[in-house]
């Protein structure tokens, strides 16, 4: 007698094996078999010769401010998106004005409309971060705990304690940020750039990392997102990241003034980052200056991509759709070749789950099937359509799936 599985994936396409057509078997939970033959299961699905992957992982995005571009207006975004972006700290001010209004109640269900959009989109794994500081307070760390727990295993979500506004320009976010991982928060954050000396945003890395160990929480901090090739805090947080002995478990979001940096710096700071076992995330759709991914992964380093804001004061777009992400990362980075194309999804895949440090992920037998069946046979056609997945299958379950049909009308079409 056969066996049975409680899905079979009919008739897709593996990126590894692109000429030929396989069956995905799910039980319990877990990819049970990848085959060329037939399998029986409970659920069938017919993936007509589409690619399956991976489902996405977002490594970045500031989920307590989705949405909230009508309340925070435009001067910030005008400031933060600037060529340059010499005003990027001017655009941080402006924008915290809207967390004199934060308040659980409203920010629960943006997150949640948020979360479930990317989840259609096919993203069951986020690295959200929430504002945690004297303004904030902790509505926003207290919706997405509630969403966090309310989802599971449906999408994990990993909730960052974020002190937007620094440290020492904002005596009180540190209790704050404390507060927020008694609670559950799961990551530390921080954003050490953004405090006035050096030695302060030194402080401010030291200080974090010292929570990070108390509570034994990995680490993700916005460092450099600015146009000043004088910061130097991702540096700063890959020597503490040593010192502290918290090697592999940090993150160095943006870093975008990287890309202003001398060849001989950089490089530089490239070996002290592997030292480190530093990860990155980038968001070039956010900003004009980008980090220098191509040359992180050429080096070995996690490089992910992340949708970092959906219609906020630093972006007023935004679907939560990583291949979006990942499109528009193909025209900003000049990423277009078929190589280039697969590494940037595995840009939304694989290497952000290397960023998470994500223990069960990935298309093999034996791990948790977090899958999507895609729109197209390759990756170039997947990247050019960027739309939803045909099937959305997280924690073995099917959770989503999305059809588009068009009806013609009079002799078009016939």
């Amino acid at each position: 007698m056969a066996e049975t599985y409680d899905i079979v994936i009919r008739q897709v396409r593996l990126r590894s094996r692109p000429g030929e057509l396989v069956q995905v078997g799910i039980r319990a939970g877990r990819i049970a078999a990848i085959a060329t033959g037939p399998l029986a299961g409970k659920v069938e699905l017919d993936g007509e010769g589409n690619l399956v992957s991976a489902s996405f992982v977002d490594a970045h995005l500031h989920l307590c401010k989705v949405y909230t571009f009508p309340m925070a207006g435009d001067e910030a975004l005008q400031r933060y998106t600037g060529g340059s972006m010499g005003q990027a700290m001017s655009a941080i001010e402006l924008a915290a004005a809207v967390k004199d209004r934060y308040d659980e109640s409203w920010i629960y269900p943006n997150a949640r409309r948020a979360v479930l959009e990317g989840l259609r989109h096919g993203v069951t794994h986020v690295q959200a971060f929430a504002d945690t500081d004297t303004r904030a307070r902790l509505e926003g760390v207290k919706a997405l705990l509630r969403l966090r727990d309310e989802l599971r295993g449906v999408v994990d979500l990993r909730v960052v304690a974020f002190p937007q506004d620094g440290l020492l320009r904002d005596p009180g976010a540190e209790d704050y940020v404390r507060q927020a991982l008694t609670l559950g928060a799961d990551v530390v954050g921080g954003i050490p750039w953004i405090e006035y000396t050096d030695r302060e945003a030194r402080e401010h890395v030291d200080r974090m990392l010292r929570l990070a160990r108390q509570f034994d929480r990995d680490v993700a901090m916005l460092t450099d997102d600015a146009g000043d090739p004088g910061l130097r805090s991702t540096e700063m947080l890959a020597e503490a990241t040593v010192r502290e002995g918290w090697v592999g478990r940090v993150t160095a979001c943006h870093a975008r003034a990287m890309s202003l940096y001398p060849e001989p710096y950089f490089r530089r700071l490239v070996g002290l980052a592997r030292r480190a076992g530093l990860a990155f995330v980038t968001d070039p759709h956010t900003g004009p200056l980008h980090l220098r991914a191509p040359d992180l992964l050429e080096a070995g380093l996690p490089v992910a991509l992340g949708q970092d804001d959906i219609a906020d004061a630093y972006y007023p777009y935004g679907q939560h759709n990583m291949l979006e992400v990942a499109f528009l990362a193909s025209h900003l980075l000049g990423r277009s070749t078929p190589q280039q194309m697969e590494q940037l999804l595995d840009m939304v895949t694989v290497q952000g789950a290397r960023v998470l440090r994500l223990p069960d992920y990935g298309l093999e037998v034996g791990r948790a099937a977090h899958l999507v069946v895609l729109e197209g046979a390759t990756v170039p056609e997947v990247l050019t359509r960027h739309r939803p997945p045909r099937y959305v299958i997280s924690h073995g379950r099917l959770v989503a799936e999305n059809a588009e049909t068009t009806r013609w009308h009079g002799q078009i079409g016939a």
